[in-house]
C-alpha cells in the first residue's frame, strides 16, 4: 500500500491543543482568548488613570512624573503577559512509538492489577531516578509515549507534558513551566506594583481637589472608581505574589506544594533563598527541545491525533485512581479496557457463584484460573494459586533469557472458562 508523503511544519501536525501564529513562532494555549479579558482588566483601568493624571498635569507640571511611571508599569505589565503566553513553557517532545519493553516482561495479573474490585485498574509504571541525592520517582506518561523528567507533569488542557511544570493559568491561557515562569512572576508582581500605584496616586489626586474628603470625592468619579477597583484587585494579584515569592524561596512550585507538602518532608531541590533566587531569575533559560518550525514528512497514519497505546484506567471514579496525576484524563470511547486474559472470561456466571448461599460475599472461585474452588477453601488456597502463576511466570523469564538471537514469541492470553 503506497503512502502520500507531504512535506509540513512540525507545528502544523502537532498534537497538543496548542495554538501557533506567526508561522510557529507564537505557541500559545488552547484558551488563548482569555489574555483579551486580561489585557482589558490591566490596560482599561490604566488607560483610564493614565488619561486622568494627563488632564491634571496641564494644569500642574508636578504630574508628569506620575504619569511617566504609570505609563512605564503599564507597558511593562502588558509585556510579560505576553512573554508568558506566547513562548514554549518547556514542553517536552513527543516519541513516535513506545519505547521498547525490557527482554522480559510478562504481565503478572497479581502485580500489574489491583484487587477484584477493580481490576480494570493499571497500576502506573515507574522509574528511579538520582536527584540531590534523593530518589525520584518517575512515570510514564501514556499520552506522549515517554517517561516524564523530574519535575514534570502532563497538562490535560494543553494535552503536553511540560518541563518543571507548575500550573496551568487560565488569565494567561498558557502553561506555567521551566520557560516561562520568570515571565510569569515579573508579570503578577508588577500588575500588584501598579495596583498600589493607581490606587495611592488617585487618593493623592482626590485630596487635591479639596480639602473634604467626601467633597472631592463627589468631583472627581473617575478616582473614586480606580480606588475601589484597585483595592479589590490588589487582595488577588498581591496574594499570588506573595505566595510565588514563598515558592521561588523554597524552590517548590504550585502543583509540588499541592501534592507533595515538602513541608513535612525534605524537599530534594532546594539549595538555599539565595541558590534558590538565583535559580529562577538569574540563570540561563533552557532553549526550547521542539524546533516548531521544522519540516517533516508525515503520512497519513503518522499525523493522526490519538494516541498508539490503549488507555486500561477506563470508567474509573477519582477514589479508585491510585496516585493520579495532574492533566490525567481517561476516554470514554475507548475500544480497551481489560486485556484479552481477562476480556475473554465470562463474568457474569463468575458474579453469580461468588455469592454464597446465605447472600454473603464468599471466596468460591478464583478468576483467573480454569478450575473452581470449593466452597470449603480457605483463603490460602488463594495465595498459594496466585504464587504458583507467579512461577510459572519466572520460568518463562528463564528460558527466554537462555534464547539469545531468537526471535521474540508473542504471548498468547488464554480465557479461563468456569
Amino acid at each position: 500500500m503506497e503512502h502520500n508523503y507531504t512535506p509540513k511544519r512540525l507545528y502544523q501536525i502537532w498534537k497538543g491543543n496548542n495554538r501557533f501564529f506567526c508561522g510557529g513562532r507564537l505557541i500559545f494555549g488552547p484558551d488563548a482568548g482569555s489574555i483579551f479579558l486580561s489585557t482589558f482588566l490591566i490596560a482599561g483601568p490604566a488607560l483610564a488613570f493614565c488619561i486622568n493624571i494627563y488632564i491634571k498635569s496641564k494644569h500642574d507640571s508636578a504630574w508628569f512624573p506620575v504619569l511617566a511611571v504609570g505609563v512605564t508599569l503599564t507597558i511593562l505589565d502588558l509585556l510579560f503577559l505576553f512573554l508568558t503566553a506566547s513562548r514554549d513553557p518547556g514542553i517536552v517532545p513527543r516519541n513516535p512509538k513506545p519505547p521498547e519493553p525490557d527482554d522480559c516482561e510478562i504481565i503478572n495479573p497479581s502485580m500489574e492489577w489491583v484487587s477484584g474490585r477493580t481490576p480494570h485498574l493499571k497500576l502506573p509504571r515507574t522509574r528511579d531516578v538520582i536527584v540531590n541525592g534523593h530518589t525520584i520517582k518517575v512515570k510514564f506518561c501514556d499520552t506522549c509515549l515517554l517517561y516524564r523528567p523530574a519535575r514534570a507533569s502532563h497538562c490535560s488542557i494543553c494535552n503536553n507534558c511540560v518541563q518543571r511544570f507548575d500550573h496551568h493559568c487560565p488569565w494567561v491561557g498558557q502553561c506555567i513551566g521551566i520557560r516561562n515562569y520568570r515571565f510569569f512572576y515579573m508579570f503578577i508582581s508588577t500588575s500588584s506594583i501598579l495596583c498600589v500605584y493607581v490606587h495611592v496616586f488617585s487618593w493623592v489626586a482626590v485630596a487635591h481637589q479639596s480639602k473634604s474628603i467626601l467633597r472631592a470625592m463627589g468631583r472627581d468619579v473617575l478616582s473614586d472608581i480606580l480606588i475601589v477597583y484597585c483595592f479589590v484587585a490588589i487582595w488577588f494579584v498581591g496574594g499570588l505574589t506573595i505566595f510565588h515569592f514563598y515558592l521561588i524561596c523554597t524552590n517548590q512550585t504550585t502543583y509540588e506544594n499541592f501534592r507533595y507538602r515538602y513541608d513535612k518532608k525534605d524537599n530534594p531541590y532546594n539549595v538555599g533563598v539565595l541558590g534558590n533566587i538565583k535559580e529562577i531569575f538569574f540563570s540561563r533559560i533552557p532553549p526550547s527541545r521542539n524546533s516548531f518550525r521544522a519540516s517533516v514528512m508525515m503520512n497519513d497514519e503518522l499525523m493522526l491525533p490519538e494516541s498508539t497505546v490503549p488507555n486500561l484506567a477506563l470508567g474509573i471514579s477519582r477514589k479508585e485512581k491510585i496516585d493520579i496525576e495532574v492533566g490525567t484524563t481517561t476516554t470514554p470511547d475507548s475500544d480497551y479496557s481489560l486485556p484479552k486474559i481477562l476480556r475473554d472470561l465470562d463474568y457474569d456466571y463468575g458474579e453469580d457463584n461468588l455469592k454464597s448461599k446465605e447472600g454473603g460475599e464468599g471466596f468460591i472461585m478464583d478468576i483467573l484460573f480454569d478450575e473452581e474452588v470449593p466452597e470449603n477453601s480457605s483463603k490460602n488456597s488463594l495465595v498459594e494459586d496466585v504464587i504458583k502463576l507467579d512461577r510459572k511466570n519466572d520460568q518463562r523469564c528463564s528460558s527466554h533469557r537462555m534464547k539469545q538471537g531468537s526471535p521474540r514469541q508473542e504471548r498468547r492470553g488464554k480465557g479461563a472458562s468456569f
